[in-house]
């Protein structure tokens, strides 16, 4: 029998316990591209509204703002508040001189207002950050922006705003250093960055103030000079490949090591460096890294390539981004090899598939690579369909 890749896969090895993780009605608001009728890809347009492969985005407690990271656009967009329309058009800009133009750091020189490949952003209060990945720096904002192009009060990873070498020209790290950053988080009132290109995650205790300032902590390295891949050793619970983002559920410090299709556990953080993981999500095993656990199918356990992660004290919600779905688990339920309990954007666990196979659709995903949680509301970058997703939890999963 011939299936047809247009339709969705049936559920092959799945979990029969799997849940609903969003509201099967679909997101209530989509920023960026809505699918229209026919479903068809449009042209992309620079403008107010329209995205390009956004890779992060986060809502403000309280009704906003929205910012999000509109990577392709090299900006970000701000919405003051929860937008009430899907589509609607954004408040402000940040590196860019207007909604209608992109490039590069603006097409100038890099400075306190520019961005090079933004991803993960962050915000918490009124503080906001911003992974600036390809200029191999995080920015950050004491105080909301209240203008376009308002510009960063601090820089981490290079010595001032015109800067933007790897690693500050270094062959080797520094825990004053960045390379390819491309997660930033704030937790329990700490600065995370997931340093992807340095293999490692680094914390700051508190929020810095200072440009440059050193971080006070790293994961995935035996010491802050180190940068190798999985710490230079055989796979294991202290290395990283490839860590994208960073959350905290009930006091467990959670990694997604994409490069290594695992979540990386800590039942608390570590007051060193060089500090072995709990546990991992992903994989049966720590020695184990393969894709969907070396199947071509994903199922309940196996990740592929999961870029963003995000929870609260109950929750735990994965972007598998390979697989183009969300998985999750309840947070006293994350042990090594523990099976997700709910999914979105597939039938079940046991199906893949960029939008189910078939064109974009409202409760579809193609390669989402970033989630927050604002709430009982889901911030979905899903960006191979240029699009931000506001997806309330589904109530089983919520409750």
């Amino acid at each position: 029998m011939r299936v047809s890749l247009r339709q969705p896969l049936p559920p092959a090895g799945s979990d029969p316990s799997a849940s609903p993780l969003l509201d099967p009605a679909g997101p209530r608001r989509v920023m960026g591209r809505a699918p229209g009728g026919s479903g068809e890809a449009e042209p992309l347009t620079v403008s107010d509204r329209h995205l390009f492969g956004p890779r992060g985005a986060v809502l403000g407690a309280g009704g906003g703002p929205l910012v999000v990271s509109d990577t392709g656009h090299h900006r970000l967009l701000v919405w003051r508040r929860q937008p009430e329309t899907d589509e609607a058009p954004a408040d402000l800009v940040i590196g860019q001189p207007t909604f209608a133009v992109e490039g590069r750091n603006g097409k100038r020189e890099p400075d306190a207002a520019s961005l090079n490949v933004p991803t993960g952003v962050a915000l918490v209060g009124d503080v906001l950050a911003v992974a600036d990945a390809w200029n191999h720096r995080v920015l950050l904002w004491h105080g909301l922006p209240e203008h376009s192009n308002q510009p960063a009060d601090v820089v981490l990873g290079q010595a001032d705003f015109g800067s933007v070498l790897v690693n500050r020209g270094s062959a080797s790290a520094a825990a004053d250093t960045l390379n390819w950053c491309y997660g930033v988080s704030i937790l329990d009132g700490r600065l995370v960055v997931a340093d992807t290109g340095n293999r490692r995650v680094l914390v700051w205790e508190g929020i810095p103030e200072k440009n440059g300032q050193p971080a006070d902590l790293v994961l995935g390295q035996p010491g802050p000079d180190t940068r190798d891949e999985n710490a230079g050793r055989d796979p294991g619970p202290l290395g990283m490949r490839w860590p994208h983002s960073v959350a905290m559920s009930g006091g467990r410090w959670l990694v997604a090591d994409a490069g290594n299709n695992r979540v990386l556990v800590w039942n608390r953080l570590p007051g060193a460096a060089g500090v072995p993981a709990d546990s991992a999500l992903g994989q049966q095993d720590f020695l184990s890294l393969e894709h969907n656990r070396g199947h071509y199918l994903p199922d309940a356990v196996g990740c592929n390539m999961p870029y963003g992660v995000a929870a609260d004290d109950r929750r735990v919600l994965v972007a598998d981004t390979a697989n183009s779905r969300m998985i999750g688990w309840r947070g006293q339920s994350l042990g090594t090899g523990r099976p997700a309990v709910a999914v979105a954007g597939q039938p079940g666990f046991g199906a893949k598939g960029d939008n189910r196979w078939g064109p974009p659709v409202r409760d579809s995903l193609c390669w989402p690579y970033g989630v927050t949680l604002c709430g009982e509301t889901a911030v979905i970058s899903d960006s191979g369909n240029n699009r931000v997703l506001l997806w309330d939890l589904d109530r089983s999963f919520a409750s």
